[in-house]
């Protein structure tokens, strides 16, 4: 079991209280003395402002190397290019490059409309300054034509200059590991760590699995379904699921985990406990 980088991403608080939260989160675990913290950007960079200064306070405070996300769509070449020389006046070296949504009701794309120009204009712009993460799909983002398409379009990210890939949440390891396979004989050799997410409520997760082209396992979604809104047992449930679909990843030699945390402590902690992980 060779896996040994963690990461963890965190969404820009609205609140006060959200604030609070994140930050407890964010100390709790810089104690596993993870690769990264990473944190999200909003629709056509709608969260721009709350993204910049969550990073700065991880970077300054927390002693974890910061990744903000950045989107291009809805973004102009001049807006991109100021957004990467803050980060670079303040010492972020690494990046998540996406495409980004749309806002709603907005139409202007921008001047980039893909993530693999994006990652070329990065490196066009600042060389190798930055490590760039990229996002991965192992069941096929949900606009995509078709699965090859899919990974075709990954393949162009790759060759752009991505230096790594974080993969769409998943629950069934089989997926992530014939979508590696695909990559592999593709020549496709950048480390493509895993998205995890744990289960803490089924409703919402439901939701949000539809919307992004996630597949919730059928005998996953009937158990969580009878537990109707006892949510004691969905997350015990959940944990148990995730903590297993982890433990068959790691047997396969996974170059580390990236956990979606909602900001909160308690469902990654277990799942991070019930692996036996320890913080090197």
């Amino acid at each position: 079991m060779t896996t040994s980088h963690y990461s963890f991403e965190f969404f820009p608080p609205k609140t006060e209280q959200g604030q609070s939260n994140l930050s407890n989160t964010r100390k709790a675990l810089a104690k596993l003395n993870p690769q990264f913290f990473s944190v999200t950007y909003g629709a056509g960079g709608s969260t721009q402002q709350r993204t910049l200064s969550t990073v700065l306070e991880i970077q300054t405070e927390s002693g974890i190397e910061a990744a903000p996300h950045l989107s291009c769509v809805s973004s102009s070449k001049q807006q991109i290019r100021d957004i990467l020389a803050l980060y670079r006046s303040n010492d972020i070296r690494r990046i998540v490059a996406l495409r980004g949504d749309l806002p709603s009701g907005s139409r202007d794309l921008g001047d980039l409309h893909y993530a693999n120009e994006l990652v070329e204009f990065i490196r066009a712009e600042t060389g190798d300054h930055f490590t760039l993460e990229v996002a991965a799909y192992p069941e096929m983002h949900p606009q995509a034509d078709n699965y090859q398409a899919d990974l075709r379009n990954f393949e162009r990210k790759v060759k752009a200059g991505s230096d790594r890939a974080i993969t769409q949440y998943f629950y069934n390891a089989d997926s992530y590991l014939r979508f590696v396979e695909d990559c592999d004989k593709l020549n496709i050799n950048i480390p493509i760590v895993p998205g995890i997410m744990p289960i803490t409520n089924y409703v919402q997760l439901a939701r949000f699995s539809d919307a992004c082209g996630t597949e919730i396992p059928r005998w996953i979604r009937t158990r969580l379904e009878g537990y109707g809104d006892d949510l004691d047992s969905i997350q015990k449930f959940g944990t148990e699921v995730v903590t297993k679909m982890c433990e068959r990843l790691m047997e396969n030699d996974i170059p580390g985990l990236h956990f979606y945390t909602m900001n909160r402590i308690e469902p990654t902690m277990t799942i991070w406990n019930n692996l036996g992980i320890k913080s090197t």
